[in-house]
């Protein structure tokens, strides 16, 4: 108990030194067969209020898991034929390989490659693909209000929701904040008819129809009123409009330069090679 007490100790003390220098004065703390622990390996465990017993457990615990790990390891290592330990051998350094290539990708990516994307050029793009973002679902501009059956106020809304004019506007939405259940813009964004269908009491067989000759509905039922104004709609399988696809475009410009900008990158580093012998054919 009082040689892993200490060992704590010197733990708590390696972790705090950044400085501590890892070829002399490491102290070891375990060894699993031809493998050493040491003290600066060991991440810190303890904290403020933790008892000195559950502290030496925990770092028990800690010391007892890499023990088993590291034994199991050299077990596996020695009983694994020459082909498998090749091929572990292989997939490691392929995977290496990739991750140091994906991070230098990434830095130069993140210092080098311009991330700006202009309007001219998100609507140019649209403009010259527009066959390519038909939608799947029918879309929606709308405002939707969602009153108790039978309040008061329920014909004032429903006049005030028909209305454009600003004044009336800040009315309604006085009123809507003070009695509706539900009071939604959709902060004038695109929005699917389904996701504002399944807040209403309504089944249709076809929606192009139903939306062409209701710019506003309502409905009651047993709990509830209902009053919807329609401020513009796309049907599925048409084209979206602009700003409902706005920031996808700017992701598949971003990707499109990523992917032009890491060939580019692979191509002068081969061509910068070849032109100092550093890549040879024999």
């Amino acid at each position: 108990m009082k040689r892993l007490l200490f060992l704590i100790l010197v733990i708590i003390m390696a972790a705090g030194c950044s400085n501590m220098n890892h070829q002399a004065g490491r102290v070891p703390v375990a060894k699993a067969g031809n493998t050493i622990l040491y003290a600066d390996e060991i991440p810190m465990l303890t904290y403020a209020g933790i008892a000195e017993a559950d502290s030496v457990a925990l770092y028990q615990n800690y010391i007892n898991r890499w023990a088993k790990r590291e034994l199991l390891f050299q077990k596996a290592n020695e009983n694994l034929g020459y082909e498998i330990r090749r091929e572990i051998e292989k997939q490691v350094n392929e995977t290496r390989s990739n991750l140091v290539i994906y991070q230098y990708q990434r830095q130069m990516m993140e210092e080098k490659m311009d991330t700006i994307v202009t309007e001219s050029q998100l609507e140019s793009y649209y403009n010259q693909n527009q066959e390519t973002f038909l939608l799947r679902s029918t879309i929606v501009k709308a405002m939707f209000i969602k009153l108790p059956a039978n309040i008061e106020v329920a014909t004032q809304i429903r006049n005030l929701a028909r209305e454009d004019d600003p004044d009336k506007v800040a009315e309604l939405e006085s009123l809507c904040y003070g009695y509706a259940v539900k009071y939604d813009d959709f902060n004038e964004d695109w929005i699917t008819f389904d996701r504002l269908a399944v807040e209403l009491p309504l089944k249709l067989a076809d929606e192009g129809s139903f939306l062409r000759r209701t710019p506003f509905y309502e409905a009651t039922d047993s709990l509830y009123s209902y009053f919807v104004k329609f401020r513009d709609y796309r049907l599925s399988s048409t084209v979206a409009p602009y700003e409902y696809v706005k920031n996808d475009i700017e992701l598949i410009l971003l990707n499109n330069r990523r992917v032009n900008y890491i060939q580019s990158l692979e191509n002068d580093i081969y061509e910068d090679a070849v032109s100092k012998n550093n890549y040879i054919i024999y």
